[in-house]
């Protein structure tokens, strides 16, 4: 993707202080940038970058004041971040949505299958019999879709996603490489010879609008009924979801959390990486939990962070692990007080 300062100008409603025709294929760091590079300036500490910076288009705040000469051209916009977000998400387009809607003939495509207007299907994609997906989607090669699958539209689904029977996916969302929908949720039943009994899982997926997935994340089918993540949803790379849990909107999970079967995550909550959560438990809206935090039981107060193995309040957490550093020396202490009581 090749645009110039003043299509940049154009899109971001920007004022260019320099080349119109200065021409950029790529975002860069500021710091890294080089001639055909885009860059962004927003951090006073890094303004002494702007005068050294090879990009060939530096986005700048409408109100930046050089004390410096500068180089590249400037391109100036009312809000640095949000016209960022804007242009990260044209080249983001450019890099996974195809210039023009294909069905590749490589494609294994039921008869029975629903395919919107302007959806693209990659090589050694397969859609099975009763798969609908609405219009301006993604289906990138080696792609599964089960029987009966939905999903709206302007959804991407990257190489490799897996998503079984009857799951349904919302509009918007995006799933990245190798993530899994839908496979069979952890049923078993111990058997009086030792051995396990599979319980078989009926149950389905059900992912609302706006969410995003990370790679080789899996989310379990519900043994009956289904498990369900609310529009809004975050989910890093590495998550494990099991059966019949709900996840609450706009909830953000890093990677490696765990979550056991019939748990509930309230709104708005933030998990911290590899978090893990014990099954049938609640965790009310707001929540906010410190990397490796385990959960046991219910959390019913709203907006709390909690931190540690059982988890507790973040601050007493904090304050305990002080006097856990200094156990040894007070050890020591009260070795000598005792030693001069006996005396």
């Amino acid at each position: 993707m090749k645009v110039t300062a003043a299509q940049l100008a154009a899109l971001l409603g920007g004022t260019i202080e320099g080349d119109p025709n200065a021409t950029v294929s790529r975002p860069m760091r500021i710091e890294d940038a080089v001639e055909g590079d885009f860059a962004f300036f927003d951090n006073p500490k890094y303004e002494h970058y702007a005068y050294t910076t090879r990009a060939s288009i530096l986005l700048v705040g409408a109100d930046f004041v050089p004390t410096q000469p500068i180089k590249t051209t400037l391109l100036r916009v009312p809000d640095v971040r949000k016209s960022l977000a804007l242009l990260l998400e044209q080249f983001a387009d450019a890099n996974t949505r195809p210039a023009k809607a294909e069905i590749s003939a490589q494609s294994a495509i039921h008869p029975e299958a629903t395919i919107g207007q302007g959806t693209s299907v990659g090589a050694f994609a397969v859609l099975e019999a009763g798969v609908v997906i609405g219009d301006n989607c993604v289906i990138a090669p080696q792609v599964f879709l089960g029987k009966n699958v939905k999903i709206g539209n302007n959804t991407v689904l990257h190489p490799g996603v897996k998503v079984f029977y009857d799951c349904q996916i919302g509009s918007d969302c995006i799933i990245h490489a190798n993530a899994v929908i839908g496979a069979d949720g952890f049923g078993n039943a111990p058997m009086p010879d030792g051995s396990w009994q599979k319980i078989p899982q009926v149950g389905d997926v059900l992912i609302g609008n706006d969410v995003e997935i990370g790679a080789n994340t899996c989310i379990d089918r519900a043994g009956m009924g289904s498990t369900i993540i609310h529009n809004g949803v975050k989910l890093d790379n590495l998550i494990h979801i099991a059966h019949g849990v709900e996840v609450g909107e706009h909830t953000a999970m890093a990677a490696q959390v765990g979550i056991a079967g019939s748990a509930k995550i309230g709104p708005n909550c933030q998990l911290g990486g590899q978090a893990g959560i014990a099954g049938h438990i609640t965790l009310a809206k707001g929540t906010r939990l410190q990397a490796q935090s385990g959960v046991g039981s219910t959390i019913k107060v709203e907006n709390q962070a909690f931190f540690g193995s059982p988890a507790i309040p973040y601050g007493d957490y904090v304050r305990a692990y002080i006097v856990f550093k200094e156990l040894p020396d007070l050890a020591k202490r009260l070795r000598v007080v005792e030693k001069a009581i006996k005396n």
